[in-house]
């Protein structure tokens, strides 16, 4: 089916294109029997597939990453397309328009996507709101939840922790894990945040308010592909001082090397952070450098080219516990989510 629908969406415009497709997603889960129908084609229940981690029970390995909701609209949908966590987000304390259109575009040579989306969202207050009635109502298929939180574009870094910390506080009920988002190239300044020092700092600040909780929830941090390895043991280091849970390797690299698309089309879509088969490699190399550093108990959920049940074991292989798609799932459609299950399955989940 999605053969005969992706040369229709993609000759929409990307975010015209992602706007049709939860429509039709949201249409299909709001009735019993087209629900019934997705599940049964997109969904793999099976125990082998259940996997624990940082003390949460996933359904399976496989998640979908931030960016694809920000707003938590359109989970009741996403739970039928056989997903074990979703992420929402990212979400900033206020809401934003994010940077001017166009500001998505395709690679299809390469099976990639260049963004500079810039953190357009409806803001803390609708995210919690969203996430509050779903909890009520009850979260479907046993769904995990994450939620990725950010700062607001006109906060100076001098002020972030305080972005970070309001939005932490106000979604922490409703969500099973936070991510702390410092590497979107999109954000004026935001990969600052990445450097040692205000780093640490802002994460041992959130790590005292999560302490402050009853129950504690999970902390990762979900960091660039184009760190260099002193960079990489400085976020290992970081990892190990503040006591975080995991970290998400990788966002979206800046890099344009080794595209088959022309290098005048690329240049022609400006900046922003490209995803997809092109950093697949090199986010499995961070990978694995970071579990050779961190050893066995710190948490790695792998993202970044991941568009087969090869890829997915790539990533699992190379030291991730965990798997989100994003790029792929454009590319390859609402099947991907069962196609890397089955051959994980096939092969042996681990």
């Amino acid at each position: 089916m999605y053969s005969i629908l992706k040369p229709l969406l993609f000759a929409l415009s990307p975010e015209a294109a992602h706007r049709i497709t939860f429509q039709l997603l949201d249409f299909a889960a709001a009735f019993p029997p087209t629900r019934w129908l997705m599940r049964f084609m997109f969904c793999l229940p099976d125990k082998r597939l259940e996997k624990q981690v940082m003390g949460l029970s996933f359904p399976n390995v496989v998640g979908l990453a931030a960016g694809f909701d920000k707003d938590g609209k359109h989970i009741p949908g996403l739970a039928c397309l056989g997903f074990g966590f979703v992420e929402m987000g990212t979400v900033t304390p206020v809401a934003q328009t994010g940077n001017p259109r166009p500001r998505l575009f395709r690679l299809p040579k390469d099976k990639a996507l260049i963004n500079r989306m810039g953190f357009n969202n409806e803001g803390l207050d609708a995210l919690a709101d969203r996430l509050k009635a779903l909890r009520q109502k009850g979260v479907p298929n046993g769904l995990i939840i994450g939620g990725n939180i950010g700062k607001n574009k006109l906060t100076p870094n001098e002020d972030a922790a305080n972005d970070y910390l309001i939005t932490f506080e106000k979604l922490f009920p409703w969500v099973d894990y936070f991510v702390v988002n410092v590497s979107s190239p999109n954000t004026p300044g935001l990969r600052e945040l990445q450097e040692k020092e205000p780093l640490t700092r802002l994460l041992n600040l959130l790590q005292d308010k999560n302490r402050a909780q009853s129950s504690p929830k999970p902390i990762l941090l979900k960091i660039a592909p184009d760190l260099t390895d002193s960079q990489l043991d400085d976020i290992a280091d970081i990892i190990r001082t503040t006591n975080l849970a995991g970290v998400i390797a990788t966002n979206t690299t800046i890099s344009r090397a080794d595209l088959k698309t022309p290098a005048s089309e690329v240049e022609a879509m400006g900046m922003g952070g490209l995803s997809g088969v092109p950093v697949c490699a090199r986010a499995t190399e961070v990978i694995r450098y970071l579990r050779q550093k961190l050893g066995k108990d710190v948490v790695i959920i792998g993202v970044g080219g991941i568009d087969s049940a090869a890829t997915a074991r790539e990533k699992l292989d190379a030291g991730a516990d965990l798997v989100q798609v994003y790029t792929g799932l454009i590319y390859e459609g609402p099947g991907l989510v069962k196609e890397i299950l089955e051959g994980l399955t096939l092969e042996g989940v681990s």
